[in-house]
């Protein structure tokens, strides 16, 4: 009996002493879609994550943080992220930062594909792959994904804007377009994130509004700020939970309408189950 109790705390003492498993580390790169411009998501979090360029931010990628230990998960997540640029910013600007070795590294470019050239992907496609070398040099087992996001209001409704006068899903669908040639034309590049396509489910499902310049029809929630381009509260949330599904292949709605995140921002359980079940649809139609 004293024998085995001695093996016992020999095997205790093992296994206290051996290190853990690293975490697997994940990277954004984005800009204000990213970060959560005109959210509370903005600040959620921010010690949850690393923040490169060390401006507080926590961001889509804090809730993705938050989704992944309710699930069990140990990420690493680590975000460099900065407004109103595209994927040519974050090579010529920032590669000393982001040259390292990532386990999974999503990107999410200019929200039009080309600040000068709406609806242009040229300039996504050639430095989606151009990152994508860099950081297949530092791992070539690493995971990058695109993010593929959402059609702007003002860009649809407004005389000024690019996709005027067609249907608000119009935009999104274009955009998903040419994530897909930048995924196409760079083997390094494994997926395309459809957050786009899930702001379109929504509005599509009447759980959210199509026109944010119109009266809101009851019942129905905004995906958009008040500036009617970047994301609400309900449109970040929405796309983290795309981004969690896609990444870590778990159902959102395995979260819950209690999930904690949700509950911070002041989202409503059975409006958070809501956008979870649009989330794991949109990521079922992708299959």
């Amino acid at each position: 009996m004293r024998k085995l109790l001695v093996w016992a705390a020999l095997a205790l003492t093992l296994i206290l002493d051996s290190p853990g498993r690293a975490a697997t580390t994940i990277l954004f790169v984005g800009n204000s879609f990213t970060y959560g411009e005109l959210s509370e998501v903005k600040h959620y979090r921010p010690e949850s994550v690393h923040d490169l360029n060390n401006e507080g931010i926590g961001g889509v990628p804090a809730l993705f943080k938050q989704f992944s230990v309710q699930s069990h998960l140990d990420y690493d997540v680590s975000l460099e992220t900065s407004p109103g640029k595209n994927f040519d910013f974050h090579v010529q600007q920032k590669s000393a930062l982001l040259d390292r070795a990532w386990d999974h590294v999503l990107l999410q470019g200019y929200s039009t594909l080309d600040q000068h050239n709406p609806g242009d992907p040229g300039v996504l496609i050639d430095y989606a792959g151009r990152l994508a070398r860099l950081f297949q040099a530092r791992n070539p087992r690493v995971d990058i994904r695109l993010v593929s996001t959402w059609s702007r209001a003002d860009q649809t409704y407004l005389p000024t804007g690019h996709w005027h006068g067609r249907p608000i899903d119009a935009m999104a669908i274009d955009l998903r377009r040419g994530y897909d040639q930048a995924a196409l034309g760079s083997p390094a590049i494994h997926a395309v994130i459809p957050v786009g396509q899930a702001w379109n489910r929504a509005i599509a499902s009447h759980l959210a509004a199509a026109n944010p310049y119109e009266a809101m029809p009851k019942g129905q929630i905004d995906l958009w700020a008040t500036d009617h381009y970047h994301g609400s509260t309900y449109g970040y949330y929405l796309e983290a939970l795309v981004i969690f599904g896609n990444v870590t292949g778990r159902d959102p709605r395995s979260l819950g309408s209690q999930e904690r995140a949700a509950a911070a921002l002041g989202i409503e359980p059975s409006l958070a189950g809501k956008l979870q079940q649009v989330a794991a649809e949109t990521l079922a139609a992708e299959k």
